[in-house]
């Protein structure tokens, strides 16, 4: 099936649906296609000429798509029920009940019709998505065409409309309009910007108050800075702790304010630790390719701080896509004879792409050929485009709550390091991103030994020799879960007992950004001697052991039994080759994408 891009899909449907009385449109009957395993005779070809007026019907054209005729009918009888019963509760004078978050202030009980306008939003939404789940295609398919639904019914929300939205109306009443122009006020600021403020941008500035510990830079390229930190104990385990973080975003995430900042925690654990602090790519970095950020990156890295530590092991940490891009260069360096890994920890990280969630609806062949046609060969893939994407995920919380707080009630957005991060977008090189998007995102070929070949030489992760720490966040929609568990199957085949999961509560960030000292939420551990270990994330999970807490300490015993002796803390960064260049956090993670 040749899939439409999803995003530049319901990026079109939501412009035509700027009315929210659109919505009687869309309980219309939407007309068959052969899709639905029915012979289209002369009135099935009659609705589908009539499918422009039919917005469900415009989209399972658009898709190919169709839904059986049984199916059909059970989910309108269904919804008739329904929008009856709400229809007779209304006009008997009972108020419905709003079960969403997004309705959950009293003005919206106050005023039936409001109640009313909810009410009905919200069934229509189950309609409609009942009937993309109902769709008749492949599961990938049927996944972009709810992605493409699930934006167009979040777009559509009374909240986000004026005329619909009775806290907005009322807040107007309470400042005398002065609301109204603040929001517009915000609007245009934001307009200027090309995105929606999700933080209090003034309140944070990098290295003034994130991104604080603190260091000096003791090596850059054309691609990083390597920053050591100043140690806080008198002593330090021997072995180095490398840590490689995402290109995508900025190294603060580690480090965001001292009661948050995991840097400052595994520091304090009596750890040397090295950042890289990837450069934000302009156009001189057009060219850069996947090879580049594995040689001329992370193993240039973890060569200077073995000529700095004195050591020829260090602890390896990558986290996201520094994760795929550690383990990458570690494989590449057992292929040319090396094992510089005292140890290996991946946080939310991809090595087997056979479950990428909802990013999956942004990858298909098509897709991956326009983006290797338009930056295959030299260009930048705009940091604005990759936060536009993420922020397509989560639509409600990451758009529309804005939508309705700065725009329609005229709230400034309160400060937030993590969003403040969140905010400070990176470019990507073309041909690396392109690479990436192919390689394993598209064909998964990571996973398969010898199947890549990455700065000369044939990618085996499963002979990288480091005992490996793996962990997963339970609520995670960019690396689920089971996916980041699937590592546990590649690295150490010979030696199952070498790997180590951990799960976190939460999500992609807030899971790895869990302090040990406030002692916030949960996670799992399945560490029961004298059982085969679990093949499986689902069987893993059936035998795992809550905690309450942090994970921080797990991995801080996991660093301890790996990390050598204790010796004198270091008195002076780098050595008489690496010179201190700047103080940390350094100039490249203060660059801006935009």
């Amino acid at each position: 099936m040749n899939m439409p891009d999803p995003q530049a899909f319901a990026t079109n449907w939501m412009s035509q649906f700027a009315d929210p009385s659109a919505w009687q449109n869309w309980m219309m009957m939407p007309p068959m296609t052969p899709a639905a395993g029915q012979a289209m005779n002369g009135a099935g070809a009659n609705a589908n000429a009539e499918a422009g007026a039919n917005p469900l019907a415009g989209v399972l054209k658009d898709f190919g798509a169709g839904i059986a005729p049984a199916k059909l009918e059970q989910l309108r009888d269904d919804y008739l029920k329904k929008i009856g019963q709400l229809w007779h509760d209304f006009m008997s004078g009972k108020t419905p009940e709003l079960h969403d978050r997004r309705f959950s202030g009293s003005a919206w009980t106050a005023n039936p019709v409001s109640a009313f306008s909810a009410a009905s939003y919200l069934l229509n939404s189950e309609f409609l998505l009942a009937l993309a789940d109902a769709v008749d295609a492949g599961p990938r398919e049927r996944q972009k065409i709810r992605f493409a639904v699930q934006q167009m019914v979040d777009a559509l929300s009374p909240a986000n409309f004026f005329a619909t939205n009775p806290e907005a109306q009322q807040h107007m009443l309470e400042t005398k309009g002065e609301s109204l122009s603040k929001g517009l006020a915000n609007m245009l600021a934001d307009l200027q910007k090309g995105r929606i403020s999700q933080s209090d941008e003034r309140a944070f500035e990098v290295g003034r108050n994130v991104g604080t510990t603190a260091g000096t830079v003791v090596y850059e390229n054309e691609l990083f800075q390597l920053i050591q930190y100043t140690p806080t104990t008198p002593t330090v385990h021997k072995l180095p702790l490398v840590m490689i973080p995402p290109c995508i975003n900025k190294f603060y995430i580690l480090d965001l304010q001292p009661e948050n900042s995991l840097v400052r925690y595994v520091v304090e654990q009596g750890n040397t630790v090295f950042m890289v602090s990837w450069r934000n790519p302009d156009r001189g970095m057009a060219g850069v390719t996947w090879d580049d950020y594995v040689e001329k990156g992370a193993i240039r890295a973890l060569d200077v701080v073995a000529e700095i530590s004195g050591e020829d092991k260090a602890h390896v940490f990558g986290f996201c896509v520094g994760g795929t891009i550690a383990a990458t260069a570690l494989a590449v360096l057992a292929a040319r004879g090396r094992q510089p890994a005292a140890s290996l920890s991946l946080l939310t990280t991809l090595l087997d792409f056979s479950d990428t969630g909802v990013l999956e609806v942004f990858v298909d062949e098509a897709q991956v050929a326009l983006r290797e046609q338009t930056l295959g060969h030299g260009g930048l893939m705009p940091g604005r485009d990759l936060a536009t994407t993420f922020s397509a995920l989560r639509p409600n919380d990451l758009v529309w709550n804005y939508v309705q707080q700065n725009y329609l009630k005229g709230k400034e957005p309160p400060a937030f390091d993590l969003l403040y991060w969140n905010a400070d977008s990176t470019n990507l090189p073309g041909p690396m991103f392109c690479w990436y998007l192919r390689n394993t995102y598209l064909e998964n070929k990571l996973r398969v030994p010898g199947a890549l070949t990455v700065c000369g030489v044939p990618v085996d992760l499963g002979a990288i020799e480091a005992p490996t720490f793996i962990y997963g966040s339970k609520e995670d929609h960019i690396v689920p879960w089971s996916a980041a568990f699937a590592s546990m199957n590649l690295l150490n085949p010979k030696n199952a007992k070498a790997n180590r999961f951990v799960l976190g509560a939460s999500g992609h960030i807030a899971g790895v950004i869990n302090p040990a000292s406030k002692n916030k939420r949960s996670y799992w551990v399945n560490d029961k001697n004298g059982r085969a270990r679990p093949r499986t994330a689902e069987a893993w999970f059936e035998g795992a052991e809550e905690r309450k807490g942090s994970w921080w300490p797990e991995w801080a015993k996991f660093l301890a039994q790996h990390g050598g002796d204790q010796v004198p803390a270091p008195t002076s960064p780098g050595n008489s080759r690496y010179v201190a260049l700047e103080p940390a956090p350094g100039r490249y993670v203060k660059a801006r994408a935009d």
